[in-house]
């Protein structure tokens, strides 16, 4: 360590040289003179000791060489031009090397590619043999090692890799997964919580791997425990391993088996029985029998068969719970990859209803959901789990709706379903919604959140917001809840209708005056949130279709959304302002039905006054500028606080641009329209705020 201290030295020693040089060659005399100040300085400091330690109790049969006298009297000038020299020599060696490291890291690339780590491994060595500090080496190198199964060596190359680079995620990452391969759990989650240190914005990545870690760490302390009972040689410990041994036997009787998995079923009963199962090749056991695999395949449909598959269903079930290895083992297995997602449309209701609650169970938790999603055939599982649920006459409905609304809790469910989910998802759900019965009513709300959740994908919602089927089913669906009074039912569905309406569709304005017609008949409703819902499906869906927006004119929509407006309610005040900011921007007819009821437009004022909502601010000042353009209207305002409402929204927040705008229209509406509010302007400073806000308007 101390050669390598003095190395350091010395190599910072030539870049004060480097610089040195390049001063010394500087046209200014200043600079010069303070250059040769410097070297002067750093010339009598090259006789200061060096820091490696010498034994002096023996003799030195190599004594480092002195600085010669001849280099020591040199003048500054001089001294300065051989160090230079000596400089331009090594950065020329040094390229050379690089160029020749270089190329053996990309030699070892490619074999890393090929799968040769040994052949890597000595390529890296060779590149770091001609340069020592170039951390790309010692990263590469420590993969391959991994690779290899050379733990240590893979640790101590990170460790060289932060010497060179303190500040290289790669080598914390590296250093991480070779501790954790080394059963060192503690040092291993150290190195991935160094990581989000460093990096906050890869917490997603850190978490993924400090997941692995406590997964590892408690899968090793079960089958400690668990053989730390079985050579105790309580009788319990041994009951698994022996029925193991009994099923394992070939050429047996069918209901030999089934008898067997039925027996080892009971026979699981803690974390000990599900890990003793799992290391006496428990799965390899079961999956392998060719009569449990004619039976979980539905091969055979006889009754028996049928019992021996409800039976392996329930044993996966009692070995997997609460035991994410045995999850993990369950599902990398190719016999269950295959069977799990056939048998949840299983005709054979016994055999269905254990299915789903094996997935069930794998659902209820984040490690469950990902071993499914990555292992089951998705697209699939989505169908078959839609068709589950629009036959509720076996009653098994709400697991599967259970089961599809936590897998929509992960991203990649939603990503892998992007292709098909018209036909896995859309048009099943279509189906159920023309269909809606006291059947299957009180499943509809947790789907139709786990569609909403579905549809928080970009793709997705696309692909709802273009499909005509399913814009006629929302229309069926709300007559049918609002007929049969199922709230239950439609306070859901029209929140999933807002979301989707935000994408402009030439389906939604086919079908935009139907929509707009039920939503106008639930204005009356009784329950405040479906009266919400209701008008929040209006603002979004009148943007987009001007035949819709005459409709819900002429049916006394104005009057209603002024009346939502004397409420309280945030999302009400929201989509009732903007419903009525559309209708008055397009219509005449709104601003006058608007006007006659409220002359001094005091609920518009209000909300200019008091609302912190830029939505709700910025729209109210809209509507007021639409109001304006009607004759008479900012006469009636004068005397109010109009002016110094509109001012202040005018001459505030920057980042609120469309507040800004809006506000600076109304007021140049209102001037125009009545120049004696000029006056009040001008006594407010209110010409040079208008001014500021011309560049937002134009």
């Amino acid at each position: 360590m101390d050669k390598l201290e003095d190395l350091e030295s010395f190599l910072k020693n030539v870049d004060k040289i480097s610089e040195l040089v390049q001063d010394l060659k500087s046209s200014e005399v200043d600079v010069q003179h303070k250059a040769m100040e410097k070297a002067d300085c750093f010339v009598a400091a090259l006789n200061e000791p060096c820091r490696t330690k010498v034994n002096k109790t023996t003799i030195n049969t190599n004594p480092p060489q002195q600085p010669s006298l001849k280099l020591q009297n040199e003048s500054p000038e001089n001294f300065m031009k051989i160090m230079e020299r000596d400089a331009e020599e090594r950065r020329l060696r040094r390229i050379a090397k690089e160029k020749k490291a270089t190329a053996l890291k990309d030699k070892g690339n490619e074999a890393y590619k090929q799968g040769d780590y040994e052949t890597a491994v000595k390529y890296y060595s060779d590149g770091l043999a001609e340069l020592r500090d170039m951390q790309p080496l010692y990263t590469n190198r420590a993969q391959a090692f991994i690779k290899l199964g050379k733990y240590e060596e893979a640790i101590s190359d990170c460790e060289w890799a932060l010497k060179c680079n303190e500040s290289c995620i790669k080598a914390y990452l590296l250093m991480g997964k070779a501790y954790l391969a080394s059963k060192k759990y503690n040092e291993a989650r150290n190195c991935f919580k160094k990581i989000e240190e460093m990096e906050p914005e890869m917490d997603k990545m850190v978490k993924e791997y400090l997941t692995q870690v406590h997964l590892e760490e408690e899968r090793e302390g079960q089958e400690i425990n668990a053989m730390q009972d079985f050579d105790k040689g309580r009788g319990k410990a041994r009951r698994v391993p022996q029925l193991l041994e009994k099923l394992s036997k070939p050429g047996q009787m069918p209901l030999y088996y089934r008898g067997g998995v039925e027996i080892l079923s009971q026979a699981v009963t803690d974390c000990t029985d599900q890990t003793l199962f799992r290391l006496n090749n428990g799965f390899s056991i079961i999956s392998s029998n060719d009569m449990v695999r004619s039976c979980l395949l539905q091969e055979t449909k006889d009754p028996d068969s049928q019992q021996m598959c409800v039976s392996v269903l329930k044993l996966w079930r009692a070995i997997c719970c609460g035991n994410d290895e045995n999850q993990k083992m369950l599902m990398t297995c190719a016999l269950t990859r295959q069977s799990v997602v056939l048998l949840v449309t299983s005709e054979h209701v016994d055999v269905q209803t254990e299915c789903l609650a094996l997935l069930d169970l794998l659902s209820q938790m984040p490690h469950g959901r990902c071993l499914a999603i990555d292992n089951l055939n998705v697209h699939l599982l989505a169908g078959n789990l839609m068709a589950c649920i629009a036959e509720p006459s076996q009653r098994q409905e709400k697991t599967a709706v259970d089961i599809l609304e936590n897998l929509t809790a992960e991203n990649k469910f939603c990503k892998q379903l992007r292709s098909v989910s018209t036909d896995s998802v859309i048009a099943p759900f279509t189906a159920i919604l023309k269909n809606i019965s006291a059947s299957n009513q009180h499943v509809l709300p947790s789907l139709i959140s786990a569609v909403g959740r579905l549809a928080r994908d970009d793709v997705i919602r696309r692909n709802f917001a273009h499909d005509p089927g399913c814009w006629k089913a929302f229309v069926v669906a709300i007559k049918q809840c609002s007929v049969h009074d199922h709230k239950e039912v439609l306070y859901p569905l029209l929140g999933l209708i807002i979301n989707l309406s935000t994408i402009t569709s030439a389906v939604i304005q086919e079908h935009a005056v139907s929509l707009c017609d039920c939503c106008l008949g639930l204005l009356r409703h009784t329950d405040g949130g479906v009266v919400t819902r209701a008008t929040g499906v209006l603002s979004t869906i009148l943007p987009q279709s001007s035949e819709a927006l005459q409709h819900v004119i002429q049916g006394g929509v104005v009057r209603t959304m002024r009346r939502l407006l004397k409420g309280t309610g945030q999302a009400a005040t929201k989509y009732a302002i903007k419903t009525l900011t559309v209708c008055t921007a397009a219509s005449q007819l709104a601003r006058e039905e608007l006007v006659k009821c409220d002359k001094n437009l005091s609920i518009l004022r209000r909300l200019l006054g008091a609302s912190c909502d830029d939505m709700v601010t910025g729209n109210a000042a809209l509507c007021l500028a639409h109001c304006l353009e009607l004759e008479g209207i900012a006469i009636s305002l004068l005397g109010t606080d109009i002016v110094p409402l509109l001012l202040r929204h005018a001459a505030g927040d920057a980042k609120r641009t469309a507040v800004k705008q809006n506000a600076a229209i109304a007021l140049g509406k209102l001037c125009r329209s009545e120049p004696r509010y000029m006056n009040e302007l001008r006594e407010l400073h209110g010409l040079e705020i208008l001014h500021s806000c011309m560049k937002l308007i134009t």
